[in-house]
């Protein structure tokens, strides 16, 4: 860092959110003593809803308290665009300590998307912090109910990185809650959930420059294999077995969730042969231009012609597209290009369409939606 004072290395950011009442407050009280979150900064909303008196060391000083953690906590003001900057200026200007990562604690039901555009596409503020994961906080007595009246929970379940299955110990119903485990693990398969008592390394590590070290956690996080399992178990929901073959390539798979949830389904695309990196843009543009408001998350491996070493890792929540990370190695045998969405209210087979267009294959007949041959 000392040889490049003009340009920092990127601090890491955590988007911590989740459903009114879920144990927000409690859990950043937790993780602020935790040795891996020494030097962190946190964003809040309100001072007022974070109980953390018995963390001050001194008074509230223009927004700003200093935690006896070494940690330093600020209102959000005006708007996050401006607390940023402001932030930091003072870090630049030597009035805050260096902090080793940023963690913004997002008001109850506040949908995730607008705040990871900030983050992704603000020139400045994308080159001074690096987003480390989406941390959702599931309340499991009543993680159902909101799921069902609250549209924008089921984003901030779709949009994470990692789940925080709060309050099981005094969920009643063993059954409700793994229902509900059931359900999260449909919104966003492949997801991990943990337990509020889960190490700081657990929770706060999820981003893609991890994922990007440790194939198996790529694999995890990509979750094409937790899609094409789940798909066994739903054979008869669309008719026949003709998405069976998923090892010819060019299958993609589907499963439907929770009927509250009708019209959200996840499914995979594949190609066997490498993609040029511009056909995939714009396949991408084509698909967000065409369809943006239906797609809740889109996360892949392409396998490009112009790096054959290594694949593009793409990750996209709603219509925002993170910075695509260039992978030194494949972490598998599996050289294809695989793609998982989820969307909703979008049939299957127009995407599968599109994807074939761009892939110059021909498109599936109409009865053949699960079978790209």
């Amino acid at each position: 860092m000392s040889e490049q004072p003009q340009r920092p290395a990127p601090i890491p950011l955590t988007l911590l959110t989740g459903f009114l009442g879920a144990g927000k407050t409690s859990l950043l009280n937790r993780l602020l003593k935790e040795p891996a979150l020494a030097e962190t900064v946190v964003l809040v909303n309100e001072f007022g809803e974070i109980g953390l008196d018995h963390l001050f060391v001194e008074g509230i000083e223009d927004g700003m308290i200093l935690l006896a953690s070494g940690c330093l906590c600020c209102t959000i003001r005006d708007d996050l665009i401006v607390t940023l900057e402001d932030l930091l200026r003072r870090l630049d200007n030597g009035r805050v300590a260096p902090f080793r990562r940023l963690v913004i604690e997002t008001t109850g039901l506040a949908d995730p998307a607008p705040i990871l555009n900030v983050l992704i596409n603000h020139p400045y503020l994308a080159m001074r912090f690096r987003l480390d994961g989406v941390v959702t906080l599931v309340d499991a007595v009543n993680g159902m109910a909101t799921l069902d009246d609250h549209p924008e929970a089921l984003r901030q379940v779709i949009a994470a990185d990692r789940l925080v299955l709060t309050k099981t110990d005094i969920a009643t119903d063993a059954g409700a809650v793994a229902a509900l485990r059931k359900r999260l693990g449909e919104l966003n398969p492949g997801i991990d959930i943990l337990a509020p008592d889960a190490p700081a390394e657990a929770i706060v590590g999820a981003g893609l420059y991890d994922i990007a070290e440790r194939p198996d956690e790529l694999r995890r996080w990509l979750a094409a294999e937790a899609l094409a399992g789940h798909d066994h178990g739903h054979r008869h929901e669309h008719g026949g077995g003709h998405d069976h073959h998923h090892h010819d390539g060019h299958a993609h798979h589907h499963h439907d969730v929770n009927r509250h949830d009708a019209g959200i389904r996840a499914f995979t695309l594949a190609a066997d042969a490498p993609i040029r990196e511009a056909t995939f843009d714009l396949f991408w543009t084509l698909l967000r231009s065409t369809h943006g408001t239906k797609l809740l998350r889109l996360k892949g491996l392409v396998a490009l012609a112009e790096h054959p070493d290594g694949p593009l890792l793409v990750h996209a929540v709603q219509q925002i597209l993170h910075p695509p990370v260039l992978l030194p190695a494949w972490p598998d045998s599996d050289r294809r290009s695989r793609l998982v969405l989820i969307v909703k209210d979008l049939e299957e087979e127009s995407v599968a369409r599109l994807w074939s267009a761009f892939l110059g294959r021909p498109a599936p007949a109409r009865t053949e939606a699960h079978h790209l041959a």
